[in-house]
């Protein structure tokens, strides 16, 4: 997550999950939060290594699970929705919230969280306020099938998207909707892209979701 204010979003929905019974393993991806490494060398690919080596890790290590769900955020979003694609014989929920999908569609036109620049032409780096973003992001992200990985996976599905979100366009999350075919789709009302605006109402459908 690149927005610091969204980082209690999933700590505090993991205290509400393990008070009912659902454990669960968090962790940045590299460059972000308190993992090693820039997030000016991140990518798609090198986040999709981490989650597989984190899931690697859960199905080495943590024997007799019943079940096994994938939570994420935004961009992490997206990674857990390829992991489900790729993983589908192992995962048994997947929760989207604000998936940013439109990174794909994004690139392909040059645009990426409200600056422009030429895709034909790509800066070395594309810097943000308090950060920066390499080019082999963007040249890369262009060419990701994100939902045609993501549809392989036909378990339940709960996607989450705020109504305001300036970062993300919900026709992502709508997008998601149609090709993932066991789906539930709630837009969170007045809520931006970090959900910080009827947050319960995201626990409320999260938590809802998963004990079911």
């Amino acid at each position: 997550m690149m927005d610091p204010k969204v980082n209690d979003l999933l700590p505090v929905l993991a205290k509400k999950l393990q008070n009912k019974g659902i454990a669960t393993i968090r962790f940045d991806f590299n460059g972000h939060g308190l993992s090693d490494g820039a997030l000016d060398n991140m990518t798609i690919y090198n986040e999709l290594e981490d989650f597989h080596a984190i899931l690697q890790y859960v199905f080495d290590n943590l024997q007799g699970l019943n079940k096994l769900f994938l939570i994420g955020h935004s961009q992490g979003g997206v990674i857990a929705s390829m992991m489900a694609g790729f993983y589908p014989d192992k995962i048994d929920k997947l929760v989207l919230m604000s998936p940013a999908a439109t990174l794909v569609d994004d690139a392909r036109i040059g645009t990426c969280m409200g600056i422009n620049y030429d895709p034909e032409n790509i800066p070395k780096k594309l810097k943000f306020d308090g950060f920066s973003i390499n080019d082999w992001y963007f040249r890369t992200a262009k060419f990701i099938n994100i939902y045609k990985i993501a549809q392989a996976f036909h378990g339940p599905v709960l996607i989450l998207h705020g109504e305001n979100d300036k970062i993300v366009n919900n026709y992502a999350a709508i997008h998601y909707q149609a090709v993932l075919d066991n789906s539930k789709y709630y837009l969170i009302p007045g809520s931006d892209h970090g959900l910080h605006i009827n947050r319960n109402e995201v626990y409320k459908h999260t938590i809802a979701f998963l004990d079911e």
